[in-house]
């Protein structure tokens, strides 16, 4: 059997909520972007932390794939769209690839 080599890429977002006053708004305002991230990117999307701060969030977006490099384009290109589309500041990120 051939060696099989693949690559994982996350992408860390902290994400400021500004205005919510509950975890619900919280949770009404990070949905639509989880799935639309989901949809349009083909990413895993999960909150993994800050999850009972109301104004914060912390997502991870995580990807498979072959090549190191492409991953770190396809996960900038989620930054991006993130900074310009999203109802939230994106106040950090990080990208991982292991």
């Amino acid at each position: 059997m051939r060696e099989i080599r693949a690559a994982v890429g996350v992408l860390y977002l902290h994400l400021e909520l500004s205005g919510c006053r509950s975890l619900k708004e919280k949770r009404g305002r990070l949905q639509p972007l989880i799935h639309r991230l989901r949809r349009e990117f083909n990413v895993s999307v999960a909150e993994i932390g800050l999850q009972d701060v109301w104004q914060s969030a912390l997502l991870a977006c995580a990807m498979t794939g072959g090549d190191a490099a492409f991953l770190q384009r396809a996960l900038t290109r989620v930054r991006d769209w993130v900074a310009i589309h999203a109802d939230a500041l994106l106040l950090d990120d990080r990208v991982e690839i292991w």
